[in-house]
């Protein structure tokens, strides 16, 4: 009974444990979406930052070394046809092919290589058919966990056709300790949707880290702060480079036009 002149209506009885770890486990979530908020911004910002540094070298240098690639395997191409019995001229076409093909690819452009039909393992069937069993849109009427899945089966069929098998393998274990297939209510129930939402929060947090140091191990991110420091100078490194490969295709034109021209040296 309340003491004298107190309403039994304003005393709530002592919370749980279960309601009291919630509340902590709430609170413990709620920094940690702080956090990876603020990292997946700055991941964001990185690969904004190299995106569009790589289109700028495209632009100025790409495009010109696919061009002088392609010079180059013309020429090639040309002397071999010139000595049909000297090996060592057909290998350097092939080569020079090869590489005007690649540099084609990685400037944007149509290579004359022809693509890779898609095959698809045993393993990779099966993995497949596991995660439309257990995560098919279809397979749940509930409207958020319905998007959910949408969203998982999106990038499981990107993978699929990837030839992506540990993403697909991390789809579906993502997906079955994750805060959706927790069934039930009450504290308990949503206490475990908490730990495994945290435990998802801090395993993106590990990624991005991992991400973030892979992207500046990469020769992308080694070139961008190399014309950066450059840029600090008032030095413009791409519209430099651009300019002197500028000048090497002017001289493999010269040597394609002249039928008795040499091919470029490997440096050229």
């Amino acid at each position: 009974m309340a003491p004298k002149g107190v309403d039994d209506s304003v005393i709530k009885p002592p919370a749980k444990p279960e309601e009291q770890e919630l509340e902590r486990k709430r609170g413990e979530q709620a920094a940690l979406e702080g956090e990876l908020a603020d990292r997946e911004l700055r991941s964001a910002s990185l690969r904004a930052e190299l995106g569009a540094f790589e289109r700028r070298y495209l632009h100025f240098v790409g495009q010109r070394y696919a061009e002088l690639d392609e010079l180059k395997a013309q020429i090639a191409e040309r002397l071999a046809k010139e000595q049909p019995e000297n090996e060592r001229a057909q290998q350097a076409a092939r080569d020079a092919r090869a590489r005007a093909d690649e540099t084609k690819f990685t400037a944007g452009e149509k290579a004359a290589r022809e693509p890779r039909a898609f095959e698809a393992s045993a393993e990779m069937k099966r993995l497949y058919r596991d995660v439309a069993k257990r995560i098919h849109p279809d397979l749940t009427s509930d409207r958020e966990d319905r998007l959910k899945r949408q969203q998982l089966m999106a990038q499981a069929n990107e993978a699929y056709e990837q030839g992506d098998e540990p993403r697909l393998r991390n789809i579906l274990a993502g997906y079955e300790s994750s805060p959706e297939a927790v069934k039930g209510e009450g504290p308990g129930a949503e206490l475990v949707r908490v730990i495994r939402r945290i435990s998802q929060t801090r395993s993106r947090l590990s990624e991005i880290e991992a991400e973030m140091q892979e992207l500046g191990r990469s020769d992308l991110y080694q070139l961008k702060s190399r014309l950066d420091e450059a840029g600090t100078s008032g030095r413009d490194l791409l519209k430099e480079m651009a300019g002197e490969i500028e000048e090497r295709i002017a001289q493999a034109k010269r040597r394609l036009e002249n039928p008795g021209g040499t091919m470029p040296g490997k440096g050229e």
